[in-house]
């Protein structure tokens, strides 16, 4: 076979691959969808939606709360294209590309790695969100939407008589780890706040609207007394920990619409 012939058969398979193949567009434009990401405040940093785009072919999904260096690595060994973060690639602001930043754009492009985030839409979501899942992993239901962030409620409160101690089980339970708790609110809890991640220093937000329970992955050392003072159980169940449940269960969707597979990146910081 003469070389250019060789050359030619090559290309076209290539551009066969390609048309069969998933289209970054057409993902995230589900996701965006899905998500309400256009119309969805947040953070300043926080850039929800696609931050690095990849050639367009889509062939493995990898899903991870942090889009730090170690996950992008792990990432790029196991051929992911597509990492779906829940803390994208800009909390600190923009930065010169040098040292961990650009080992990491470095990895992203060389992998030929797209990169799509989503911050409160992923947390707020009524049935793919941190929130909502962490919820009903504890056998919440019935709940309605509250705390405001960003000028909506990302949290969801539920009415139920359950023993703290019982909460703090079966909350050790579905994280997989130990639960701290300050125990400022009845021994009996009736009105349950969900709300992951930080939201430990808004615990007066959550009591003034009517909670009696507050449970969240983390919050400062004052939170705790706060806590006891406004009359509010307040759980800790850890910042990484409350958040694994919407990257993963926003992947699973992917792959059952769209034929891919996907994998969970799991980097635990134990905060």
């Amino acid at each position: 076979m003469l070389p250019w012939a060789r050359k030619e058969i090559l290309l076209i398979a290539r551009a066969i691959r390609c048309n069969d193949s998933m289209h970054l567009n057409e993902v995230t434009g589900y996701l965006n969808e899905l998500l309400g990401i256009p119309d969805f405040g947040d953070y300043p940093n926080a850039m929800n939606g696609l931050q690095v785009e990849n050639s367009g072919s889509l062939s493995r999904i990898g899903a991870a709360v942090d889009a730090c260096e170690s996950v992008i690595k792990e990432a790029a060994a196991a051929g992911v294209d597509l990492l779906i973060v829940h803390h994208g690639l800009f909390w600190g602001g923009m930065t010169s590309l040098t040292g961990a930043s650009y080992r990491k754009t470095r990895m992203l492009i060389e992998s030929d790695m797209a990169v799509y985030s989503a911050h409160l839409p992923l947390d707020a979501h009524p049935r793919l969100g941190n929130n909502a899942l962490l919820a009903a992993e504890l056998g919440l239901t019935d709940g309605e939407p509250f705390f405001p962030a960003a000028d909506r409620p990302i949290g969801w409160k539920f009415e139920a008589e359950i023993n703290r101690e019982v909460l703090r089980n079966l909350l050790e339970k579905a994280l997989g780890g130990p639960v701290h708790l300050a125990p400022g609110g009845p021994i009996l809890a009736r009105k349950i706040g969900v709300v992951t991640g930080g939201a430990g220093g808004d615990v007066a937000k959550a009591a003034a609207e009517g909670v009696d329970t507050l449970i969240t992955g983390e919050g400062p050392h004052w939170s705790f007394t706060a806590a006891e003072e406004l009359g509010v159980n307040l759980f800790y169940g850890g910042h990484y920990a409350t958040e694994t449940f919407g990257v993963k269960a926003l992947a699973a969707e992917l792959s059952e619409r769209f034929a891919l597979p996907w994998q969970f990146l799991d980097h635990p910081t134990g905060l």
